[in-house]
């Protein structure tokens, strides 16, 4: 389990990778990752406390999930990205790759630290165990101020403090462009849609900060949307010499243009939160940062997270501080995971709609062969007719005479009853009964010549104008009819009055 808030007991075999051997009175085992879990006592005499503390002990299984690596670099981060939230630069002079010096200051907050810790001497009377115990809370939990002495200032704990339990290391993909790519990441405090829409606008801005210089052009390489509604903006620049030639600014080039301060507050202006040059690190550089530790983060929590580094050639391990951070990289993976899904949506319709269009082109490549079928029999007609013509008046030439004979062999071959004549029969018996039994079983289907057709759609057609003549004819002698009576019923009257 990556992180562990519950109350579990530290049954079973202690972590071989003890943290820091400090002042708890918690045993954990080397099952979980992450363990704020309650303290067991193992009655052994610790640094600080009642009993010896075998380490918070977590592990590396935190995840190998790759970000936008901004802030704690979570994944395609620019120079790595920094731990906390302090921005990476990709030299060697950095404090990244720097291991700070033991200054005189750090060594009293170091003596002060454990002074809060185990032995203040504020009140001078037993209250002083239990502000012990408070203060060893405070720096468990990475916040507050730690009171040891009325004239000493109080230690600040902060989660950076080696006490701090509130520590995990995940791994985050290094960046594999080069230098002269020239991309330079922008984190603008605004949505991905006015970015987008507003974009034009945004490159003339640019533009305009590098001083609206007409030999260099301002280009988008890309737009990503972030957590918090932050869009991160990948740009790069072309320089056109006046031979004709261009190039691209190198990353750290245009990146150092950008921090300096008047520039910084333009792009400030603009929405810009962050700027950072997106180039590789050397293996220089990879080396000192696996060799020194990160600031809070035991050295052999450290050594265990590069052995479980899944993929030592792309992945490089990343603290984690806090749940402030924890929550940071939870937001950019559920970012990255509607992205994903987004783009298997899109898969899933191309692969639909190609199955449409092979349906389609499949049934168009069936009609295309019965079409061909036909035109070739029309043809070979055609051809027929035409060599007939071409040799009628001819006399039957040696070769044609050939043929025929061949062919007469064929036929008589074909018509002996103990050759093929009867295996045919058999064939054809057997298709029949194919045909008749596959009209049982299924519906019945009929296939009627062409010609055929077309004599039994005339013979049709003529019957149905023959009835309809004879109906017109009917008509005919029904309105005559009707005339007769009509005649006859006046005439009675008429007759009628004669008589009378």
């Amino acid at each position: 389990m990556a992180f562990n808030f519950g109350a579990t007991a530290g049954a079973g075999a202690a972590n071989p990778t003890g943290a820091f051997g400090g002042f708890g009175t918690t045993t954990t085992t080397a099952g979980s990752a992450f363990s704020f879990s309650a303290p067991t006592n193992t009655g052994s005499t610790g640094l600080f406390g009642a009993t010896q503390n075998k380490g918070f002990g977590f592990g590396t299984s935190f995840g190998t999930g790759t970000g936008t690596g901004l802030g704690t670099g979570l994944g395609t981060g620019l120079g790595f990205g920094g731990f906390g939230t302090q921005q990476q630069q990709n030299t060697l002079g950095s404090s990244l790759f720097s291991q700070p010096t033991q200054t005189p200051a750090q060594s009293n907050q170091l003596i002060n630290t454990a002074s809060a810790l185990s032995a203040p001497t504020l009140l001078g009377d037993e209250r002083d165990v239990l502000l012990a115990k408070w203060n060893q809370l405070q720096a468990f939990w990475g916040t507050g101020k730690g009171y040891f002495n009325n004239n000493i200032a109080p230690v600040e704990f902060t989660q950076e403090n080696p006490f701090c339990r509130f520590k995990a290391v995940g791994y985050s993909l290094m960046p594999n462009n080069k230098d002269e790519d020239g991309l330079v990441v922008l984190v603008f405090n605004r949505k991905e849609t006015d970015i987008r829409t507003q974009q034009q606008q945004l490159v003339e801005s640019l533009h305009k900060i590098l001083g609206g210089n007409q030999t260099l052009t301002v280009n988008v390489e890309g737009v990503r949307t972030m957590p918090d509604d932050q869009t991160e903006v990948i740009i790069y620049v072309v320089e056109r010499s006046p031979n004709g030639t261009s190039r691209r600014v190198p990353a750290t080039t245009l990146h150092a243009h950008f921090e300096q301060a008047n520039i910084k507050t333009s792009l400030q202006q603009l929405g810009v939160t962050l700027s950072m040059a997106r180039t590789e690190l050397s293996p220089a550089q990879i080396k000192q940062l696996l060799q020194n530790p990160p600031a809070g983060v035991d050295p052999i929590i450290w050594e265990q997270a590069k052995v479980d580094n899944p993929d030592p050639d792309k992945l490089i391990p990343v603290p984690m501080v806090g749940f402030k951070e924890l929550l940071r990289r939870l937001k950019v993976q559920d970012q990255m995971t509607k992205q994903h899904q987004t783009r298997l949506d899109i898969i899933s319709e191309d692969i639909s709609e190609l199955q449409k269009n092979q349906t389609t082109t499949m049934a168009k490549i069936a009609q295309y062969k019965r079409k061909l079928m036909k035109l070739s029999h029309r043809t070979l007609q055609v051809l027929i007719k035409q060599e007939i013509q071409r040799k009628s008046g001819y006399a039957i030439q040696a070769d044609e005479e050939q043929l025929r004979v061949q062919l007469d062999t064929i036929q008589c071959e074909l018509n002996a009853p103990t050759q093929f004549k009867g295996r045919l029969n058999e064939l054809m018996s057997q298709i029949r009964m194919q045909n008749h039994f596959g009209a049982v079983r299924a519906e019945e289907r009929y296939y009627i010549d062409a010609d055929l057709l077309r004599e039994i759609k005339q013979h049709l057609k003529q019957q149905q104008e023959g009835l309809s003549h004879l109906i017109s004819i009917i008509k005919d002698d029904l309105e005559d009819i009707k005339l007769i009576e009509h005649g006859l019923n006046e005439s009675i009257p008429i007759r009628g009055g004669i008589f009378s």
